[in-house]
């Protein structure tokens, strides 16, 4: 659930993002470039911390307090949050990536046809470079479900805490965690698949295909 959850922020944040690291306007550019560097610069475990221990203490007296006793299950909010930015700052060099990976001559044709650069990037850019970008997105999603085992450290019960937790109420630390590799493992082999799956289908001939690699 963490890892959905933070996935819809990503892509959502990361694909804005990306699209701003490539438009002419320098201002907006630097902004997004700053916006990366800073979050993919940090570690992810002391951003874990930021945003749990610290965010709080920086916000209006009330705010905060609401933040810290207040606000239902702010762990699993702090942890999503946080992967959620971490992983679009990742999402967002892949969005990036796409769009330059394109000829420039396909812009070009969207301004001679007449679209303005928001047209060129919702009909021209953006269509192809997201067919391009399913294998590292895929990566991209198995990592922001790896990474959600960091959760533990700021007490939120997902896979691994509760994996943890049953081997020390029960002894059976065997069973737990090979249960929680085993749930892992599944996600991350059914996941791939369908990627692949979908990878196949929205291939364009003409671009780099399977045959090509």
């Amino acid at each position: 659930m963490v890892a959905l959850a933070a996935w819809v922020i990503a892509f959502a944040v990361g694909s804005v993002v990306g699209v701003a690291r490539t438009v002419p306007n320098r201002l907006v550019r630097t902004l997004a470039t700053t916006y990366v560097e800073l979050f993919r610069n940090i570690p992810l475990l002391v951003q874990m911390f930021l945003w749990y221990f610290v965010l709080p203490e920086l916000m209006p007296v009330e705010v905060g307090r609401w933040m810290k006793r207040d606000m239902p299950n702010p762990e699993f909010s702090s942890a999503v949050l946080c992967l959620g930015f971490y992983t679009a700052s990742r999402v967002a060099e892949q969005v990036r990536a796409g769009i330059e990976s394109l000829s420039i001559g396909l812009s070009h044709a969207g301004y001679a046809s007449g679209l303005t650069t928001s047209q060129v990037y919702r009909y021209v850019l953006l269509p192809i470079s997201y067919r391009l970008i399913v294998p590292p997105m895929t990566s991209e999603f198995l990592t922001i479900f790896k990474n959600s085992s960091l959760a533990l450290t700021i007490g939120l019960l997902e896979l691994t805490a509760q994996s943890q937790q049953i081997s020390e109420y029960t002894f059976n630390s065997f069973e737990a965690y090979t249960a929680a590799t085993v749930i892992y493992v599944v996600i991350a082999l059914s996941t791939t698949v369908l990627m692949h799956l979908l990878e196949s289908r929205l291939r364009i001939p003409g671009f780099i295909s399977k045959d090509e690699r």
